[in-house]
């Protein structure tokens, strides 16, 4: 298969890649050192229409689909805004595709417009300490009392905890013991996040400080009826809405970071002259870096394969997924490949590589591990037995 942009698509690209050139390597190595949110980057791409880029038109959203978000997060990251550029932008696009699937009119307007406009942020809250990737199993408790749910719990890899207004939390409603399947009896809610009932603890971690990420402490939320979403304990099946949109735009993202080192590389290749001669005139130099730019675009139509069957609505869980593996290997090799292309230097903040590569690790290992992509393909795919 082949894989070229419309003209709308390639106006997208160059119009992000222009704005995305107002926030040069200087900031974004303030941004890894300093670790301030990218507000900036945040305005400005909501000032221009762009946080609701796959969001309904009649509640400020462009009403574009996937592939157009996925080009337009992939240029994010290529521009050199990496991991700490996209992750500021792309929950935005698919964290609450379950409330334009579920949502009622009033939840719509209330919740969709604000986000879409910029005056609110919104994080993730599912992932729990103690259950990992096990989600059927999570413990946090939403108890009803009266006209409002009570939530006790902890949740842990919250990003923009520390800046947001708002959380998407999914909590069991219907105690696990209860239930025919496990898969019931959760549910998922948007709704302030109150500091005065959650309380919010930074992760110091390896790379990407300037999107948080977070520890939460859950004590007696207490949440109004009208921030459920759809029905009560059909919250995992609400969620998964969300999960193929986010492995396809988390893939595009890689391959935004990849072909920054890349680019990166060749350029030094070409000026760093030594024994005489550029380096990447040598096949040493030049091999490793072909390599790594052959598998890029391979993943590349992979990712843009997989948005393409969102879009039109067909099965896409195989697709999606087996692009975050391809797309999330594929960066790790570039960028460490890059990181070797300049020698000493790329071990040094100021050369930007060495930023691409903890960014890329990043990837690699979330929303999902490539053992788990590989399992679920194994499934799916080959019809192998469920391993997990």
């Amino acid at each position: 298969m082949t894989y070229r942009y419309t003209e709308e698509q390639q106006e997208i690209r160059d119009t992000i890649l222009r704005i995305c050139a107002e926030f040069d390597d200087d900031y974004w190595l303030d941004r890894d050192k300093n670790g301030p949110f990218p507000h900036e980057l945040h305005k400005t791409m909501a000032d221009g229409g762009w946080l609701g880029i796959a969001m309904p038109e009649e509640y400020g959203g462009a009403g574009l689909g996937i592939t157009e978000a996925a080009i337009m997060m992939q240029a994010i990251a290529e521009s050199g805004a990496g991991a700490s550029g996209a992750s500021a932008i792309h929950l935005n696009i698919f964290g609450l595709t379950p409330v334009v699937v579920y949502g009622t009119e009033d939840q719509k307007n209330r919740m969709l417009t604000p986000l879409i406009k910029g005056r609110e942020k919104a994080s993730f809250g599912v992932t729990e300490p103690t259950t990992g990737l096990d989600t059927t199993k999570l413990k946090t408790r939403a108890v009803k009392q009266g006209d409002k749910y009570i939530v006790n719990g902890q949740k842990v890899w919250i990003s923009t905890a520390q800046v947001a207004d708002k959380i998407l939390l999914l909590a069991r409603t219907t105690p696990i013991e209860e239930v025919k399947k496990p898969t019931e009896g959760l549910s998922l809610f948007y709704t302030d996040l109150n500091r005065d009932h959650i309380d919010v603890r930074e992760i110091d971690k390896m790379g990407r400080k300037a999107v948080d990420s977070n520890e939460m402490f859950i004590d007696n939320l207490p949440i109004p009826q009208e921030d459920l979403i759809g029905q009560e304990g059909q919250g995992f099946r609400q969620i998964l809405h969300g999960l193929n949109p986010e492995r396809i735009l988390i893939s595009a993202e890689c391959v935004g970071i990849a072909r920054n080192a890349i680019q990166r590389a060749a350029k030094y290749a070409n000026e760093r002259i030594v024994f005489g001669r550029p380096i990447g005139m040598n096949q040493g130099v030049q091999h490793p870096l072909a390599k790594a730019w052959a598998k890029v675009e391979a993943a590349n139509l992979m990712v843009m394969h997989a948005a393409a069957l969102y879009d039109a609505g067909e099965e896409c869980g195989i697709e999606a997924n087996s692009a975050k593996l391809l797309a999330a290997e594929a960066a790790v090799e570039a960028t460490q490949t890059a990181q070797l292309t300049f020698g000493g230097f790329g071990y040094a903040k100021e050369y930007h590589v060495e930023r691409l590569v903890r960014e890329a690790l990043l990837f690699h290992i979330v929303p999902v591990t490539p053992q788990m992509l590989m399992s679920f393909i194994a499934e799916k795919a080959l019809g192998l037995p469920k391993s997990y």
